[in-house]
């Protein structure tokens, strides 16, 4: 698709909370009606080539085309039943093609949005009975916050656990949202955790790589659901060593991923 001006553009940022210089929460209002959506689905921004970039942008490899727009999927955190805007977190990719365009928006900025979302990494095919465990890296919490925000209003008995990991404190973004839903609703538990303690000695509370965790058996201790295929299953997004040491261990315990249309109570977003 090429365009040579705000044509290309059919949607309007109207909030821009910067969790750091390399975090954002970015709201989108779509021109038209916000598309129908599943929590954990993914939708498409894009910008022109010619889209001005932040100044922490490493140098293209190869000029972007000015009028051709750059489109990518990023996971929306908003709630399903939110219909004023759409929401996605995004990570600086200082040598991306798109991110580094994306954080020069601003309120009122403008920018494209796909028609519709995409995506299979929803609870569909968990069973009602079942806990849910969501563990993520980064920005791989996304899809999660939509998923809680759509399912805490109503779910009061299914368990839901949230295992994030980031380097320090304040690259943890929804981390107040998620510590008062914790507090508010009793089926709910947060766990955050970060892996650079030495450098961010204010933070009080879970330390380690995510992996190490989930072996060391914190997802049991703190929530009491227990990693039994059984009684849950686990969501996985983030860091591909992460996603992929963590399937490991829960093979070991009876877990299989889901893949296509052969259910399984593994269930991974594979794009990062």
């Amino acid at each position: 698709m090429t365009a040579t001006d705000n044509n290309a553009y059919n949607a309007t940022v109207i909030g821009r909370e910067e969790i750091n210089p390399q975090l954002v929460i970015l709201r989108v209002r779509p021109d038209a009606t916000v598309f129908e959506f599943k929590p954990g689905q993914f939708g498409v921004l894009g910008l022109l080539g010619s889209a001005p970039r932040v100044a922490e942008a490493a140098a293209e490899d190869s000029v972007s085309e000015p009028d051709k727009l750059i489109r990518r999927a990023y996971s929306i955190a908003s709630s399903s039943v939110e219909r004023r805007y759409v929401e996605f977190y995004l990570t600086l990719i200082t040598s991306g093609q798109l991110t580094p365009r994306l954080f020069a928006l601003r309120h009122g900025s403008r920018v494209f949005v796909g028609p519709k979302a995409s995506g299979v990494f929803t609870l569909d095919r968990v069973p009602t009975e079942k806990a849910v465990i969501l563990i993520a890296t980064g920005t791989g919490l996304a899809p999660y916050i939509s998923m809680l925000r759509t399912m805490l209003m109503h779910e009061t008995n299914r368990r839901f656990v949230v295992l994030h990991g980031a380097r320090f404190g304040w690259d943890l973004g929804y981390r107040g949202e998620l510590e008062s839903l914790a507090r508010l609703r009793p089926n709910f538990t947060y766990l955050p955790s970060i892996t650079r303690p030495d450098q961010d000695p204010h933070f009080h509370g879970h330390t380690g790589r995510i992996q190490t965790l989930v072996e060391q058996g914190l997802i049991e201790k703190e929530s009491g659901v227990a990693l039994d295929p059984a009684q849950a299953e686990v969501f996985l997004c983030g860091n591909p060593e992460m996603v992929k040491t963590v399937k490991e261990l829960l093979a070991v315990k009876g877990f299989s991923p889901s893949h296509g249309k052969t259910p399984g109570t593994i269930h991974v977003e594979e794009y990062w």
